[in-house]
């Protein structure tokens, strides 16, 4: 008989004998409460399990298919640099596009989209006015850029006052046409039949090499013919008579020398507030030497380095991009820019890079000529300011 019974029979309890029966059953109670929440959390840690595992299952094709939708071209282009085999190339098409990898007068084939995107990241990531400027994507063979110069009427308006009208638009085209850039790096045969060579590797890093050194001169320097304008071969003129046309610049009051800090401060201001916040330095190397020994009159550096890894140093709170085909200081050059370059250059290029194999010309090497159509020009000439360092 339990001590329950036994009460329920008539014998007398002592007050700690119940107390000690009374915790039991708690005790008792609560063990059965937390067996059943740990079961129950169980469960549904089971039914997370294979909700996760059925959203990867079905997730699993897609990413699977995403990751292999250029096997078929890289695979097809390694046989073409390797042995010239173009069987597999002439067979492909473009996805989205029916269009043939190969192209008209066996001008070359076009790069499997993995080795064209490491080109293009490297050619974004390097030190040239193509960081900072407006880079479009076309499939003609020139851009076309529409400059308002009409200011939009505008009044107060009442309910029964007549609204004058606004005043016919001044519409500026700049054409940007493209030109044919070209790579020709050269490997041994030797060397493309080891499997163990990352042929596509290496032909990416040669061609993004020499692209980069092109384009890097010509977006600054080039004259437009058979190249992009480069923004230092249009007409600069004091910034005080300015005319759309040419670039606004700002003298030094020193020749050949910067002649303190107030020409850089004076530069700043010269280009309009709209453009200011944007707006980025533009100097060689040798010309930031320069600058980064400037103080202001309370001995404070002009120039500050960037906070973090990666970032650009800044001068007066703006950064400053290190184009080394910019020209040093010397008597009335135009070695430092500042603009808003997102606004004032734009570079249109098309999206697809062409490569043809010649075991021929260079034996016992291989020539890969490569060739992409860019070009580059001003695209708003109040959105880039120079300084010059002249008396005036």
């Amino acid at each position: 008989m339990t001590t329950q019974a036994q009460a329920r029979a008539g014998e007398d309890l002592s007050p700690a004998a119940e107390v000690s029966t009374a915790v039991a059953g708690f005790l008792s109670e609560f063990k059965g409460f937390q067996s059943e929440i740990h079961k129950r959390l169980q469960q549904q840690e089971e039914k997370m399990t294979m909700f996760e595992r059925k959203t990867i299952a079905m997730a699993r094709p897609h990413l699977a298919a995403a990751a292999d939708a250029g096997a078929p071209h890289r695979k097809a282009f390694d046989a073409y640099l390797r042995a010239g085999d173009d069987d597999g190339l002439r067979g492909l098409e473009l996805e989205g596009k029916a269009l043939n990898t190969s192209v008209a007068g066996e001008g070359g084939y076009l790069v499997d989209p993995q080795t064209a995107e490491t080109i293009r990241s490297v050619l974004s990531s390097t030190a040239s006015i193509r960081a900072v400027a407006n880079v479009v994507a076309v499939e003609a063979t020139s851009f076309d850029v529409l400059i308002d110069h009409a200011d939009v009427g505008h009044g107060w308006a009442t309910e029964t006052g007549a609204v004058a009208e606004s005043d016919t638009p001044i519409i500026d085209r700049i054409s940007i046409p493209l030109h044919e850039l070209s790579a020709l790096p050269k490997a041994s045969q030797r060397l493309l039949d080891d499997s163990a060579f990352d042929v596509e590797g290496w032909l990416a890093g040669r061609i993004a090499d020499k692209f980069a050194r092109a384009e890097a001169a010509a977006f600054i320097a080039g004259d437009g013919v058979d190249k992009p304008r480069g923004f230092l071969t249009h007409p600069a003129v004091d910034n005080e008579v300015w005319a759309w046309g040419n670039l606004g610049y700002v003298p030094t009051g020193a020749d050949g020398d910067i002649g303190g800090p107030d020409p850089i401060i004076d530069l700043v201001y010269a280009l309009g507030a709209q453009y200011r916040a944007y707006a980025t330095f533009v100097m060689n190397s040798r010309t930031a030497g320069a600058v980064r020994k400037m103080k202001d009159a309370d001995g404070r550096f002009l120039w500050s380095d960037g906070l973090a890894a990666g970032e650009p140093a800044r001068l007066l709170g703006y950064p400053v991009l290190i184009a080394e085909d910019m020209p040093d200081i010397a008597s009335g050059a135009d070695a430092i820019a500042f603009g808003d370059f997102g606004a004032g250059y734009t570079v249109a290029e098309r999206p697809d890079l062409r490569v043809l194999r010649d075991p021929y010309s260079a034996k016992p090497h291989v020539l890969f000529y490569a060739t992409k159509r860019v070009g580059g020009d001003v695209s708003d000439f109040k959105a880039i300011k120079l300084l010059r360092f002249a008396v005036s």
